[in-house]
């Protein structure tokens, strides 16, 4: 969080106080105000309240809060309270490595089964007309003609009438090999007649898939005729991230849940585990199986999976919305007791539902901030960063050693070949001027391409050697302009 970030949530949290009656630090005896700073530029100090030179109320620091840890804020009970402050304990024990995903539903593809013919020939009568009809086992699906089959029954039928055995046993297995069921070779060896259709049956309960066929067309064997899904057993198809691919194993349980039947879990289990990652996604696919009687589970649905991948023993954690993560590495805010808090960096491991483990930067026993530490963080960080400031020397930004002295005006005349600026500044307290039209020397650090007259602007005056006030940083109101 840099300066100007962190000074503008500073104020934001004075400006939440102001409408309190309660003050934000413990007022006590020992809650003495050393001083007083402005709000936007920290540097700016005074020995009484009153207006920044911005026009901003000065804020006033207290001795607690000068002293001691720089990270260290100090908030009055009461004020804990009205935050709607909340910790928690850090524990250690075992964690879970459970897997959050999604997948989506599939066939099982052992309960598929895909019919073709052994011969060629012409579906006379077809009884199923559409892809989704339900069948049973045995029901009759269609009737087909075929030259071969009808050549095939009088070769039987010979055999039958010569009593010949051997003739006979091989006409009968040709019959079988080409697909005809053993009830309608029975019903040719009692008839002595061949059926000019024979009829083709369902080999299992499901739905009808691909179906591929209509009355009157001719197929070969080639040809897919249709396939018979059974939806009591699905497949459920996860994508696991890589950094937790060494989790997923062959036989760990799992829940699954539909966003349209809330409250409802589905329990199943990993069945097998994909041995590549794919290239784009980064992703391993993990194969779960769920049983689903009621078929409420349809192949193409998405569903919301946890794997759960066995414990991990003796892990220090922390609920997940205690975890604060910045550019600068994650933190938490440590709850002291006695309405003082700290910011505290530390190194995260894995994240499990909702608890992420701490490898280092806590203890047990800690306790950390799960609600408004965010408000907390920002408020240490900015007095962190006071405390850096007081704690390190003062520098001399000009020939006379002095201090910048900040001003607020509009640009009336730029002269770039000069190095000056025209400025209508307002007051300027620290050197008591009235608001006046001035020309001011610039820096030549200072770079005047992006002004242009009529900007509002914000700007820092340092006595030269000579005793002139120069413009040694200008920035446009409202926005940082790098020098």
């Amino acid at each position: 969080m840099n300066s100007f970030h962190a000074s503008l949530l500073f104020i934001l949290l004075q400006a939440t106080l102001a409408f309190s009656p309660t003050p934000l630090y413990a007022a006590g005896d020992e809650a003495k105000i050393l001083y007083w700073v402005a709000p936007m530029d920290p540097t700016y100090r005074s020995d009484k309240p009153g207006k920044s030179p911005m026009g901003m109320d000065l804020v006033p620091v207290y001795a607690d809060q000068a002293g001691g840890d720089g990270d260290v804020v100090s908030i009055d009970p009461a004020m804990v309270q009205n935050l709607g402050v909340r910790s928690a304990l850090v524990e250690r024990g075992p964690l879970w490595r459970r897997i959050n995903a999604v997948g989506y539903v599939a066939f099982d593809e052992r309960h598929i089964s895909h019919l073709h013919l052994r011969t060629d020939g012409w579906i006379e009568k077809l009884y199923v007309k559409s892809n989704g009809e339900r069948v049973k086992k045995g029901d009759l699906l269609f009737e087909l003609y075929s030259p071969d089959l009808v050549n095939a029954q009088e070769e039987y039928i010979q055999a039958l009438r010569a009593n010949n055995n051997y003739l006979k046993n091989a006409s009968r297995d040709r019959l079988e090999a080409l697909g005809v069921s053993n009830e309608q070779i029975r019903q040719v060896a009692r008839d002595r007649r061949a059926a000019q259709r024979i009829r083709v049956h369902a080999s299992q309960d499901g739905i009808v898939d691909s179906l591929n066929v209509r009355e009157g067309m001719y197929v070969k064997p080639a040809t897919e005729v249709l396939a018979l899904a059974d939806l009591s057993s699905v497949w459920l198809l996860v994508d696991v991230f890589e950094r937790q691919s060494d989790w997923v194993a062959p036989g760990q349980p799992a829940e699954a849940r539909l966003g349209y039947e809330p409250g409802r879990v589905w329990k199943g289990k990993v069945e097998f585990v994909y041995p590549t990652i794919d290239p784009k996604t980064r992703t391993l696919q993990a194969r779960l199986v769920f049983q689903n009687p009621d078929e409420t589970l349809k192949p193409d649905m998405y569903a919301d999976v946890n794997i759960y991948a066995g414990p991990k023993p003796n892990v220090l954690s922390i609920p997940r919305e205690a975890l604060i993560k910045t550019g600068d590495g994650p933190r938490v805010v440590v709850d002291l007791g006695e309405g003082k808090f700290k910011a505290q960096e530390v190194v995260a491991g894995m994240e499990s539902g909702n608890f992420v483990e701490i490898i280092s930067g806590l203890r047990e026993g800690d306790r950390v901030v799960t609600s408004a530490q965010f408000l907390i963080d920002s408020e240490a960080s900015l007095k962190a960063s006071f405390s850096r400031m007081d704690s390190e020397p003062q520098t001399d930004n000009s020939a006379s050693g002095e201090k910048p002295i900040m001003g607020m005006g509009v640009v009336k005349e730029i002269f770039a070949a000069d190095k000056k600026l025209n400025l209508s500044h307002e007051p300027i307290a620290e050197l008591n001027w009235p608001a006046m039209s001035m020309d001011f020397p610039v820096a030549d650090s200072v770079d005047l391409s992006g002004l242009k007259v009529g900007d509002a602007v914000h700007f820092t005056l340092l006595k030269d050697a000579e005793g002139r006030y120069v413009i040694n940083s200008i920035q446009l109101s409202g926005e940082e302009k790098a020098p």
